[in-house]
């Protein structure tokens, strides 16, 4: 029994010889108990231990358990630049708990944070679009999008001022350039029939601000400018071109401008020329419903990459590309001993053999042979 575990075995205890053979003839096969899990699908979420649940517990009851709305909106904004997938679930509950107001203290609280913490400016735009969309408002104040655009508007009315400011001026003047990007590509008015479009008001300020962050081409105001027209560049384009305005040459024509004669940095001129580059293939954007061109020297400049190079008598290399030796490389091209005639799979056509390579044949000779047989002989005797 489990109380005699580990004494020695009485007489009654033995085994008879004949069993004791039986048994070590035929091993017993123990099987082990089967557990039965205790999860289950139903089961609550798991949050690490560090996550902070008290946003959660006291979310869930709305804005009641916080000592006043500025609090709980400021938690809820936390919140989402914590967890930013968490905003499909929750943001209509948020919006449900808002009243008019508070609608002036909401938009500062939002402009703070998105012009504060970088990565919630995409976040702070959408936020602001759902609820222009959502918001209830009485008729005799100004609704969520009208305060939104009087906030940003103080901030604009400063613009030349904060361009050529101090250090902390110039960061929260880019940061205001940043968000307003973010909120043209994010806010959209509705229009009776149902269509979609952007606030052209907008569109209006992301010009004036450029004209401000190039008339002052200090590094960090041409960053900011390259990070503006990378992030808004090719719907700014679009908008313009609609409206049969040359703005986007403009302001391509200025940055090449200052390339030329501005005192920017090095790394600073790569970066506005890699954005001219952006912007001569449409932004990036490809088209695959656009036509087949066959390609040439004039509309595809991989044209020359697959040709041969050749090296005159000084040693400088040239291509098909270079027009002082398209002479020379004509007839370079034209001599059949630099280019032997081969298959794909690089057997000759010619119709003459290599003489080295028709000598090899498969067969090893006796040397080698023997050799060979040794070590296989050697390995079977390991």
């Amino acid at each position: 029994s489990s109380d005699n575990f580990g004494a020695p075995p009485s007489s009654q205890d033995k085994i008879p010889q004949q069993n004791l053979e039986s048994a070590m003839a035929k091993p017993q096969v123990v099987v082990a108990p089967v557990l039965m899990s205790k999860l289950s699908v139903n089961a609550p979420e798991l949050y690490p231990s560090d996550y902070s649940s008290n946003y959660t517990e006291s979310y869930e009851d709305g804005c009641e358990d916080y000592p006043t709305l500025s609090e709980y909106v400021q938690d809820f904004l936390n919140h989402l630049t914590e967890q930013p997938g968490s905003f499909e679930t929750e943001i209509e509950q948020f919006a449900e708990t808002l009243n008019d107001d508070a609608l002036q203290e909401l938009v500062e609280l939002i402009y703070q944070l998105a012009t504060s913490i970088l990565n919630f400016s995409y976040m702070g735009a959408r936020l602001c679009n759902y609820l222009s969309h959502h918001l209830t408002i009485s008729p005799q104040s100004a609704n969520f999008r009208q305060l939104l655009l009087q906030r940003c508007r103080t901030e604009y009315e400063v613009k030349d001022q904060a361009a050529k400011g101090n250090e902390f001026t110039q960061k929260r003047f880019h940061a205001f350039v940043h968000f307003l990007g973010e909120l043209y590509l994010n806010l959209e008015i509705k229009g009776t029939n149902g269509q979609v479009t952007r606030v052209g008001i907008l569109q209006v300020g992301l010009r004036e601000l450029l004209n401000a962050l190039f008339s002052n081409p200090m590094d960090d105001n041409l960053i900011c400018a390259v990070k503006l027209l990378k992030l808004t560049g090719s719907v700014l384009e679009d908008a313009w071109k609609e409206k049969g305005k040359m703005d986007m040459e403009e302001i391509i024509q200025r940055i090449e401008n200052v390339v030329l004669d501005a005192n920017c940095s090095r790394d600073v001129k790569q970066m506005l020329l890699k954005l001219v580059e952006l912007r001569s293939s449409n932004w990036g954007r490809v088209h695959a419903t656009s036509t087949y061109r066959e390609a040439t020297p004039e509309n595809d400049p991989n044209y020359f990459m697959n040709e041969p190079t050749f090296y005159a008598s000084d040693g400088v290399p040239f291509t098909a590309a270079d027009l002082d030796y398209q002479e020379e490389y004509q007839e370079l091209l034209e001599r059949k001993d630099f280019f032997p005639d081969y298959e794909e799979n690089g057997r000759d056509l010619s119709g003459a053999g290599d003489p080295y390579l028709d000598d090899i044949d498969d067969e090893m000779d006796s040397e080698i042979e023997a050799a060979y047989e040794k070590f296989c002989l050697e390995s079977e005797r390991k």
